[in-house]
Order: structure tokens, then sequence, then C-alpha cells
């Protein structure tokens, strides 16, 4: 009687353990850090292949996980039942249910998943081996119970299906908020990747210099009066027009402007400078920076002309733009002082008015939208519904705008005071828009 109670005890123990090594297994297989595993099967670590490939077909492994540790679970259960019963009759099926549970909870759930997410690497690629043999061996009762899920899936209707499907780049974007630190460089790291996702979101017509701040030349001046112009700008490439401004007709290269007048004999007032530049490259608006940045990198080009739906032309677009998208503004010796963002010392900040959002909400951390409009000027016109006088003020977004200065219809300066309290309500008179309007 001893040895059979012996024998029961023993069997009820390497159970439990059983039981433990699923838990914990499955815990650690789907916690361990995916970019670690990939990076150790690249070194040749052999445990971290098979890891990577039983997380390729997840379904099949949690389903080989929760056969195998329901089939030790409910063994151990009845084994513990009969054993009770055996001693103390129907009462042993209350005592050996508190008993199993407790058991099973402790030192078959919450001590071995607390341990596993506590060394998820580490475990995973110690348990991968053993876990192979295990989906092998128990892949035609899993894929069983798939089919009868399945099935029973498709009998209950379309209210069960999965409503959210998890995406790569929203784990990775994820990822990218809870990097975090006291170190500025953290916060520039987590600006940095935020860009590189958004590539495929933003278009040309959201970062282009506009026409209204481009420095072109009309390709009918005498040759020294273009000379003069380029090696006064502090650019290199130059849009070149003639007749009016939106004809472009060539990018004048600096450099190859100077070994023409190099290697020119006849003087520099028969220099055809029109020869001397490039093809323009004419991209539309709406091209997405991701398709932009492949387009520079295939043509070996630097340099684009905006165009919208109709060809008229809109500004241009440089492979430093899209850069700066990513890093952030990228100063040389060339480049002019401009300063779009002023911070004042009541917390407040004078903004120009073509200042873009992105460029805001990168540096800042803000969140205004960028949906509908891609400079400041463009949102309080969006938000507004009006062109709105000097003085005027605007409260939406948790901010409030004030008009500062306008040039004819195009608002050139404004102050952005982020707004601690939620504003007061709409006042009667108020314009239309998403926010207040209060005229100063």
């Amino acid at each position: 009687m001893e040895t059979q109670l012996l024998i029961y005890i023993g069997a009820i123990f390497l159970l439990l353990l059983l039981s433990g090594f699923f838990s914990g297994s499955e815990t650690a297989v789907t916690a361990a850090s995916r970019p670690r595993m990939h990076q150790l099967e690249q070194q040749g670590i052999a445990s971290a292949a098979i890891v990577n490939r039983l997380r390729e077909h997840n379904e099949r492994l949690i389903g080989a996980i929760l056969v195998g540790n329901n089939l030790v679970n409910i063994f151990a259960s009845a084994l513990a039942t009969s054993l009770l019963i055996n001693r103390y009759g129907d009462a042993g099926v209350a005592y050996a249910t508190i008993g199993m549970t407790l058991l099973v909870l402790i030192f078959a759930e919450v001590l071995p998943k607390t341990y596993a997410i506590k060394n998820a690497d580490r475990l995973a690629l110690a348990v991968a081996p053993v876990l192979r043999v295990v989906v092998f061996v128990l892949h035609p009762m899993t894929h069983a119970v798939h089919v009868i899920v399945g099935a029973t899936m498709s009998l209950l209707g379309p209210r069960f299906k999965t409503e959210f499907e998890r995406t790569s780049e929203e784990e990775l974007r994820g990822a990218i908020e809870l990097h975090e630190g006291p170190e500025p460089e953290v916060e520039h790291e987590r600006r940095m990747l935020r860009s590189i996702l958004d590539l495929a979101d933003v278009e040309v017509g959201e970062i282009m210099t506009h026409r209204s701040n481009l420095t072109m030349i009309d390709a009918d001046q005498k040759p020294a009066d273009i000379v003069d112009q380029v090696l006064s700008s502090p650019y290199t490439r130059l849009p070149l027009w003639r007749g009016e401004p939106d004809n472009i007709v060539g990018v004048l290269h600096a450099k190859a402007l100077l070994r023409d007048i190099r290697t020119a004999e006849s003087g520099l007032d028969k220099l055809d400078i029109a020869a001397s530049a490039a093809e323009p490259w004419f991209v539309p608006e709406s091209t997405t920076l991701l398709d932009q940045l492949h387009a520079f990198r295939e043509r070996h080009e630097h340099f684009a002309i905006v165009v919208d739906e109709y060809g008229v032309l809109m500004g241009i677009v440089t492979l430093e733009d899209i850069l700066e998208e990513i890093v952030g503004e990228i100063a040389d010796e060339h480049d002019l002082p401009v300063r779009g963002v002023r911070p004042q010392a009541d917390g407040s900040y004078i903004v120009d008015g073509t200042v873009t959002i992105r460029d805001l909400n990168r540096e800042f951390e803000w969140s205004l939208p960028d949906e509908e409009a891609s400079t400041i000027a463009g949102l309080i016109l969006h938000e507004a519904r009006r062109i709105p006088d000097v003085g005027q003020s605007f409260s939406f977004h948790d901010f409030r705008f004030e008009i500062l200065r306008r040039h004819k219809n195009q608002i050139t300066s404004v102050r952005l005071t982020p707004l601690t309290s939620k504003p007061d309500p709409e006042p009667a008179n108020a314009g239309p828009g998403d926010g207040s309007e209060t005229a100063a």
C-alpha cells in the first residue's frame, strides 16, 4: 500500500514538473526577443534557429503546448482524485480539487511563468530542442483540434472573427514609444525611428521647398548676369526658366557652369547657359518620400522639380530634404540662417507660417494633425475656414494660435501657446472651425 502511495505521489510530482515545463516554455518562446533570436541565428546558434522556426508556425506551437499541458494536468488531477478517494472516500474529491488547484496554480503556472518572463531569451534557447520534438509528436492531435475549432468558428458566424490584426509595423511603433531614457540622445533616436516609418505616409508636397521660396534664374538674361546670380546664391543647383517661371527648361549646376566657363574660348558673352544645364526631372507632389528616395537612388540624382496634377510648378525637393526628415535639420556652410521657431519666455513660440507641422511635432513631440495641411499657416486656414486678420486668435488641438503678421492673404507669423487646460467653451459669435476664436 505504501509503495502504491509513493508511486502515485511520484507520478503526480512528475506530471506537475511537465506542466511547469509546458507553461514556462510557452511564456519563454512567445516573450523571447525576435531581433535577438534573429541575430543569434545569424551567428550560427542552432537553438535560436529552432526558436525562429517554431514561431513561424505559432498556431502549431501553441496548440501542442496546450494539448500537452492539459493532458498532464488532467492526468495529475485524476491520479490525485483516485488516491484521495481511496483514503477519504467521497470527501477525497473535494480534497483533490483544492489540493491540485493550489499545486497547479503555484508550481505549474505562476512560478514557471514568472521565471520564464524574467529569463525569456535564455530559457527559450534551452527548451527549443525539446519543444521541437513535442510539436512533432503531438502534431496529429493538434491538427485535429484546429480542424474542429475552425469548423466550429465557421458555424458560429463572422462575428467571432478577429477584428484586430497585429502588424509588424504596429509592433515596431510600440517598441519605439517604449524606448525611453533620460538622455537627450534617446529622444532624438525616437524621432528618427518614427520618421523612418513615416516615409511611406508622407508626400513630397509636404516637405518640398515651395516655389515662393525658390531661387530661380531666367535663362534669357545675359550670361554674365547669370554667372553673378549663381555665385551669389548659397545653392549649387538652380532651376532655369524661360519665358515664364513655370516653364523650367533645365537645372543649372554651379560646378558644370564653372567647367564650361573655364573651357569657353569665345568669351563669357558667347556662353550657352542652357547647354550647361541638366535636363529637369519632374515629379508629382503626391509621390511618397519612400518612393522618391528609391527614385533618387536609382537615377543617381539629388534634385527634382515638384509639380501638381496640372503640371504647374509647386517647388523643389532634394535628397537632403528627405534625409532631414529622418535625422533632423542638416546645416552646412552654405545654408541660410533661417530660424522658423523662436521660443518665448512665457512658454509660447513665435513660428513662421511656412514652418511645417511635421517639424514642430518632431522637435517638441506635439501631436498637431498634418492630414489636411502641411504648414502652420495651412492648419490655421483649414481650422478657421477663413483668412484671419492680424490680432485674431484661435484655440484648437490644445494650442492657442495668435496671428502676428500677414502679407496679403498669406499668414507669415503666428504665436503658438500650448494650453495647460482645456479652452473655454466656444462663444456664440465664434467663427467656423474646430476651435474657438477671439479677436484681439
